[in-house]
């Protein structure tokens, strides 16, 4: 039997990205050599997307510079498409994929064919990415071909290149070794194969990723050097054998960071190679040009738009035209609003799933609600949503609260933490209770709610109390707290909190951590790090009753004593409808892409799974290049959604609830600055 209901959750950092691809023209050297330099007029910068959704990571599909082959998430999953020369009003052509994939990435049209990455085949155990490189026939009949793996069974292939030719493919590469739980600097090394014989590799760099051809026998990718820069590195390759044919030579300069190389495919498509920069004092990533020969930068998307991150350039293969993705800009025709819930494709049929513009979300009672938190940033405090995204309002502007659990007998109440976040166990930290009358969600504007109190439970020298869950009675919460100078939980009264008295749950000097209380009563689940208490980053689901009886683990990534069992990182669980499933987040599938190639891509857990409270019948529901976290079931029968939302069957006609709600989707993306990401500053 398959788990049921609607599951809200969040994803770090994805409402902020509102991506589309655009390419300028790139200038002549003379130009560019010259000390007036190149004035926005040249570069010409075109638009190749329609603004819809996110669209990222694109390819020239012709000669001309003007048809792109880019990612999109418009259908509820990254998926591919194509866009050609004046269709900005219509809609981009879907290519070939993998069907029912999650996800999909750098797409490359060569000679009849398109190349790309995807998730959708799992491999034999965990801790293993899904990323593999495939090829389709696109056909100009309209037929398509049916995607082969081009990629060995059991080896991990990302960020793909194919050369002017076609006849190569260049990957970074994780080979088949396990996964050294590396995230923010993958170890991948770049190998090279032939498509017709996809069996036969050659590894050309030990250490190295998002390679790009020039021509068939020269290959540019980036690195972290030994002194600690991002560079981009060039190693020769002979065709014939796929061996280097001399040692890798770096190319550009320490004192700045250069990843994301691109180099036009035919080698008369000049000197020029394009590299996304990181320069010491920017807060943004740019685009710019690099001289092979005289070894000097040239600056291009810096002088269109200095305010914002520009990503993984591409050239057309005259190198005519350099592409980039990039925020599409205030006031930019397409999306201009993130909607409170964008819908999201779901592996499972007996599950809706939906990303909340927000953190941290619960139900309320009767589900027609739901309780979010802000960014921490620009929107604190706390909010309710009504389930079906119309609406928000603000329940409180009070800074440093952070977690909702919605009281499942009060209305109006929700119980949240009131301090810093991810502090350590003595900080002050206290559980709070918010009270409202819900009544006073009105439809008039002003979207905020008056009268509310917010009422601590928990005592200012008690230390770190944070992460409340209600039981299903309504009269106790359980948390979790630093009192002792060790994280464990304990359950206070939900009235008096601890004017009523503490009773302590666990004890040890471990962390125990986020706990939710099954909706049948019955049992709590949390995560906790007390199979491994010296290592403060590994954490898995236990079960325990309410009584502090029955204590057990549940063992998700491998049995007892398996080598596996002790690498998982799951945090982030809580109860289905029926108490019969966990939903958490864990890092098991690994990561699918470059996270250097991405802007916050900080993967410590990874993906949303479900599994029986046994640990059996593990699901993978999420598959993407965030991270995707704090996932909340809704209650059976939960009216959560945007009516008749969901992604249209190829060839499949919309009809008017279709067409409202893909327009609902289409408001995806709000004006707001991208914030650089950590491992991006210097």
């Amino acid at each position: 039997m398959e788990p049921t209901g609607t599951i809200v959750f969040a994803s770090v950092g994805v409402t902020n990205f509102g991506f589309d691809v655009f390419s300028v023209s790139v200038p002549a050297p003379a130009s560019a050599d010259a000390e007036a330099g190149v004035s926005a007029e040249e570069l010409d910068e075109r638009r190749h997307t329609d603004g819809v959704s996110v669209n990222f990571n694109a390819q020239f599909a012709d000669d001309a510079g003007d048809a792109v082959a880019f990612v999109s998430e418009r259908t509820g999953a990254a998926s591919l498409f194509l866009s050609r020369p004046g269709s900005e009003s219509e809609r981009p052509e879907p290519l070939p994929a993998a069907e029912g994939s999650l996800f999909h990435d750098r797409p490359t049209v060569r000679g009849g064919r398109v190349y790309f990455v995807s998730a959708h085949e799992k491999p034999d155990r965990p801790f293993r990415s899904w990323a593999a490189v495939y090829a389709a026939r696109v056909g100009a009949d309209g037929k398509e071909g049916k995607p082969e793996r081009l990629t060995p069974r059991g080896v991990v292939d990302m960020s793909p290149a194919v050369s002017a030719s076609g006849d190569l493919v260049a990957v970074a590469s994780y080979g088949d070794r396990p996964w050294a739980f590396d995230f923010r600097v993958l170890e991948t090394e770049v190998a090279v194969f032939r498509v017709a014989d996809p069996s036969r590799r050659a590894v050309v760099a030990p250490r190295g990723g998002w390679p790009a051809w020039h021509g068939d026998g020269a290959l540019f990718f980036h690195c972290v050097a030994d002194d600690g820069w991002w560079s981009v590195f060039r190693v020769c390759v002979s065709p014939d054998t796929l061996q280097p044919t001399g040692p890798e030579r770096r190319v550009t300069p320490l004192g700045l960071h250069c990843f994301t190389p691109a180099a036009p495919a035919a080698l008369g498509g000049g000197r020029w190679i394009a590299v996304a920069t990181r320069r010491k004092g920017w807060a943004q990533r740019h685009v710019e040009l690099f001289d092979v020969e005289t070894e000097r930068f040239s600056p291009l998307t810096e002088l269109l738009n200095p305010g914002l991150h520009h990503y993984n350039p591409f050239f057309s293969s005259s190198g005519a035209r350099v592409g980039y993705h990039r925020f599409r800009g205030a006031g930019a025709p397409g999306d201009s609003q993130v909607p409170h819930l964008q819908p999201v494709r779901s592996p499972v049929p007996s599950l809706r799933m939906l990303r909340v513009n927000g953190t941290f979300p619960s139900f309320s009672p009767d589900a027609a609600y739901l309780a979010v938190n802000g960014d921490f940033f620009t929107t604190p405090g706390v909010m309710v949503l009504r389930s079906d995204g119309s609406r928000r309002w603000t329940v409180s502007k009070e800074p440093n609260l952070f977690y909702t659990t919605w009281s499942p007998t009060e209305p109006g109440v929700v119980f949240t933490s009131m301090g810093p976040i991810f502090e350590t166990p003595k900080a002050t930290v206290r559980i709070a209770r918010v009270e409202f009358d819900p009544a006073d969600l009105t439809e008039d504007d002003r979207g905020e709610v008056i009268g509310v109190t917010v009422r601590p439970l928990t005592r200012p020298e008690a230390g770190n109390d944070a992460f409340p869950a209600v039981s299903p009675c309504g009269r106790w919460l359980v948390f979790r707290s630093g009192r002792t100078g060790h994280k464990n939980l304990y359950v206070v009264d939900t009235a008096r909190g601890e004017d009523g008295g503490v009773r302590r749950l666990t004890e040890g000097e471990w962390i125990d951590t986020m706990p939710s209380w099954s909706p049948d009563g019955s049992l709590i689940a949390f995560s906790s790090n007390r199979h491994d208490p010296s290592n403060p980053a590994v954490f898995s689901i236990y079960l325990v009753r309410p009584d502090g009886s029955g204590l057990r683990r549940v063992y998700v990534a491998g049995p007892e004593g398996s080598a596996e069992a002790d690498k998982d990182r799951i945090n982030h669980v809580c109860f289905s409808p029926d108490s019969q499933w966990l939903l958490f987040t864990a890092n098991l599938g690994s990561v699918v892409a470059e996270p250097i190639s991405g802007p916050n891509q900080f993967q410590p857990y990874g993906d949303l799974y479900v599994c029986r409270l046994d640990g059996s019948g593990l699901r993978r529901l999420t598959c993407n290049a965030y991270e995707n976290a704090l996932g909340q079931f809704g209650q059976r029968g939960a009216r959560a959604g945007v009516a008749g939302v969901g992604p249209a069957r190829r060839g499949e006609r919309l009809g008017p609830v279709r067409r409202a709600a893909v327009a609902y989707l289409r408001r995806l993306m709000m004006t707001v600055r991208l914030r650089s990401p950590d491992w991006d500053n210097n």
